[in-house]
């Protein structure tokens, strides 16, 4: 069988960048505190410890709080976007979302620097609220664009034909237009909910003394006997992402499906 040189790129590609996400389980059931090889034997123990850690605690319950916010806040600001912009025409259109999907090109740490000077101007301290605000700007864009997807697959003469069956323009909307993008919807709040959850760059500069679960695995990097245990938190974080993404991306070719659209093969 002939292997082109594309087939022997996307190896390559996908062992580079698959390798290191395969070697937290390995290293995560390891004996040894030391993350190297030969291993040490086989252990659930790095597991075990993450109950006995109060501050791993905390963070979690603080990354969970800002995911969920940041997935209704994402998704909301996201659904009234995406619907003006598949549904109306209005000045400066073009403009007006570009400016909104910019988050989406721009480095973070530019973003997160940007963020933290404005509060500093307004004289705000830095907690879970002002990361709630800078991941919902970050995650507006994923939102937008998955949701933007399922409203353009619609056909606008069924909220036409409700209206003129005496439906208000909001009923019609709650009525027959959300249940069709209901998909999309349940798929840009998982997808809101994983960025939020595993982002770190703008948590780093705007938790102050609350940390995300991310900036409390950056600060356990200093010590080496704890590199273990993240290894066991970073391997259950990766499986959580894996399931949400395969859920989400359930809804997101169903809701294509609904419209009758051909899959693109990805979020974006």
């Amino acid at each position: 069988m002939r292997i082109s040189a594309l087939g022997v790129f996307a190896v390559l590609y996908l062992i580079f960048l698959y390798a290191p996400i395969i070697l937290l389980p390995v290293f995560a059931f390891n004996d040894g505190t030391i993350i190297a090889f030969p291993l040490q034997g086989f252990t659930w123990g790095w597991f075990a410890e993450l109950r006995n850690i109060p501050a791993l605690h905390e963070a979690t319950v603080n990354s969970l709080i800002i995911a969920v916010s940041v997935a209704i806040l994402s998704t909301t600001l996201g659904l009234f976007a995406a619907r003006a912009a598949t549904r109306h025409d209005f000045p400066l259109k073009a403009g007006i979302m570009g400016f909104i999907m910019l988050p989406l090109v721009l480095p973070e740490v530019i973003v997160a620097i940007s963020l933290l000077v404005v509060l500093m101007q307004l004289g705000l301290n830095t907690s879970v609220y002002t990361i709630i605000g800078g991941h919902t700007l970050l995650c507006m864009p994923f939102a937008i664009a998955i949701l933007q997807g399922s409203f353009s697959g619609l056909d606008n003469s069924l909220e036409e034909a409700a209206i003129d069956l005496g439906e208000t323009r909001l009923g019609a909307f709650r009525l027959v237009i959300l249940p069709l993008v209901t998909p999309g919807i349940v798929a840009s709040l998982l997808i809101c909910f994983i960025i939020s959850l595993d982002e770190f760059i703008i948590a780093f500069f705007l938790s102050g003394n609350e940390p995300t679960l991310p900036v409390y695995l950056w600060g356990q990097l200093r010590f080496p006997a704890r590199l273990p245990v993240v290894m066991a938190l970073g391997t259950i974080l990766v499986a959580l992402s894996i399931m949400l993404l395969i859920v989400a991306d359930i809804f997101r070719r169903r809701g294509l499906r609904r419209a009758g659209q051909s899959d693109a093969g990805g979020f974006l």
